[in-house]
């Protein structure tokens, strides 16, 4: 299989993988807090990866040591945390969508910090984009009065984590092992994690009940498969493509997490799901070859 077959499969595997995080997440936080959900998706993920790729990490150079530090922190902890606040208060469906901002952050970033080129069209494509999310965010604030759409804020910021954490591996982590980055960065992020999920009290409030363990249930399988697999496949997606096509993404999630959200008794108006076209056009434009 050939780069360009490869990337498309990876690409395809992480729009389901991801797609389906939105709602495993929603599932997990009915027995648990939205930091405490943070700190237990990090901590269960770096169990995982420690136990079957610790060796992965002997390929981590001195020099690497800085650059998976700050892909841990603007790649994983603090979207980790946004995005478990932000669900508490809009769908989850809704929260996909919003997360399709990545890509053009990834571009905004890559350009202007770290050197990469990008063309007029692309630029359009940005501003395309940016419409369609600001009608999702105006039409569903409208639609649902009872959430809160100041939170859409917290997945902005997450998605401008995200595209400094691709350009930073294109960058600075080409020439290191996918698996060993993502390693790393939960080898980083584990005692960090702890030392939050302490600070909730976790041990002395959380109920073992059916309602926990199933919370727990959820949480072990965004963990494992969600992040520590996903992860390791999408570092490996930025190696043999670029930033902006990996974290395209994001645009093919929606799919998925709108239909688990539907299933989960979630709507969209028609206006949103045009918001959601226009995001997409925008992509079209900002991944346009000629």
């Amino acid at each position: 299989m050939n780069n360009q077959q490869q990337k498309w499969m990876y690409l395809i595997i992480l729009s389901v993988v991801w797609g389906s995080s939105f709602i495993l997440m929603k599932k997990a936080l009915l027995g648990v807090t939205p930091i405490q959900l943070g700190a237990l998706r990090m901590i269960f993920t770096a169990i995982f990866l420690l136990s079957v790729a610790a060796s992965s990490i002997r390929k981590i150079q001195k020099k690497h040591w800085k650059y998976i530090s700050l892909t841990a922190l603007a790649g994983t902890f603090i979207p980790g945390f946004l995005f478990a606040f932000a669900i508490t208060s809009i769908d989850s469906a809704i929260v996909s969508i919003l997360n399709s901002l990545t890509p053009f952050n990834t571009l905004i970033i890559g350009a202007s910090v770290f050197g990469f080129s990008f063309k007029k069209r692309q630029f359009y494509g940005i501003l395309i984009g940016l419409i369609g999310t600001l009608i999702l965010i105006l039409k569903g604030a409208n639609l649902h009065p009872d959430q809160n759409y100041w939170y859409a804020i917290l997945i902005i910021i997450a998605s401008v984590g995200y595209a400094i954490n691709a350009n930073m591996i294109k960058k600075y982590l080409y020439d290191l092992d996918a698996l060993a980055i993502t390693t790393g960065n939960f080898l980083l992020l584990l005692f960090p994690a702890i030392i939050v999920l302490v600070c909730t009290n976790f041990f002395n409030e959380f109920v073992f009940d059916k309602k926990g363990l199933v919370s727990l249930g959820y949480l072990l399988i965004l963990s494992i498969v969600g992040t520590g697999v996903a992860k390791t496949i999408y570092n490996k997606l930025v190696q043999i493509s670029t930033p902006v096509f990996s974290s395209s993404v994001t645009y093919l999630i929606p799919i998925v997490a709108i239909f688990w959200g539907a299933l989960d008794g979630e709507t969209l108006s028609l206006i949103q799901i045009l918001g959601g076209f226009v995001i997409l056009l925008g992509v079209y434009l900002v991944n346009k070859r000629k």
